[in-house]
């Protein structure tokens, strides 16, 4: 191999910044990422502002630390679209739908709404059906529960106290402390159910999928009629979701693999 053996060129740097923010829980100053990243200030203050220009970073509301950007939440979310949209994982979608009879459907959160990326319908439409490219709230889809969920406790009560706690149906959580309690228990148990919350007579299910370091990446999730599957009959449905969405996980971690083997080899 020729060339530099360090990634150590100016997108390798921006890269590497980009990656520092998007893992911290808080905002961070340009001297603390120079300093983490051991970078010189200068040239931190230089790709920062590259960044920002771009919008794959931003100052957190009224400071000048920085947070991601909303380009690389929207980008980020398409990227993820696009993975789960491969042929291999399709097919873990497809087979884990013919398990349970019922339409499964890959879930992201994006701008603080539930996106969906992709979907196998294995049975005649029938009530809430969701389909890729459809968005839907985070506080009444149990995708929406496991994302809120997983956040630190103070990220999550300020998310669940700054959206529009919209009212669907009868059943829509729409009091704060109701949700937050909500969503411990959805915190424990690891998975998520909603009970006709945001169709009247649809009830639904979700499971996370997991990075190889157990970062929230997307979730599989199922909604049926309650009149032909009750919201405690769902409960049968979360240990095939769960197989699925480990099998999906396994294959973003060989991706990852492979990915690794393949640099070795050019070295």
């Amino acid at each position: 191999m020729t060339g530099r053996t360090k990634a150590d060129g100016p997108l390798d740097r921006a890269f590497s910044i980009v990656g520092h923010v998007a893992e911290q829980t808080k905002a961070v100053s340009v001297a603390e990422i120079a300093q983490s990243l051991s970078l010189p200030l200068p040239t931190a203050h230089r790709l920062i502002g590259n960044l920002e220009a771009r919008g794959l970073l931003q100052k957190a509301l009224g400071t000048k630390r920085y947070v991601v950007g909303n380009q690389l939440v929207a980008l980020s979310a398409k990227v993820i679209g696009a993975a789960f949209r491969t042929a291999r994982r399709h097919a873990v979608l497809r087979a884990v739908a013919g398990e349970i009879g019922e339409q499964c459907e890959i879930g992201v959160v994006r701008d603080n709404v539930v996106a969906y990326v992709d979907s196998v319908r294995v049975s005649q439409p029938q009530g809430l059906q969701f389909n890729p490219g459809e968005a839907a709230p985070l506080h009444c889809t149990s995708t929406g529960k496991i994302y809120m969920s997983r956040l630190p406790e103070r990220a999550r009560e300020k998310l669940v106290r700054a959206l529009a706690l919209t009212k669907y149906t009868e059943n829509t959580i729409v009091d704060p402390e109701a949700l937050m309690k909500v969503l411990e228990e959805t915190r424990r148990h690891g998975w998520a159910k909603t009970n006709e919350e945001y169709v009247k007579g649809v009830v639904g299910c979700a499971v996370p999928i997991v990075s190889p370091d157990r970062e929230l990446i997307a979730c599989l999730g199922v909604s049926v009629p309650v009149a032909r599957v009750s919201y405690v009959d769902l409960d049968r449905f979360i240990a095939p979701l769960q197989r699925a969405a480990a099998l999906l996980s396994e294959t973003i971690l060989q991706a990852d693999s492979d990915s690794r083997s393949e640099i070795t080899d050019e070295v």
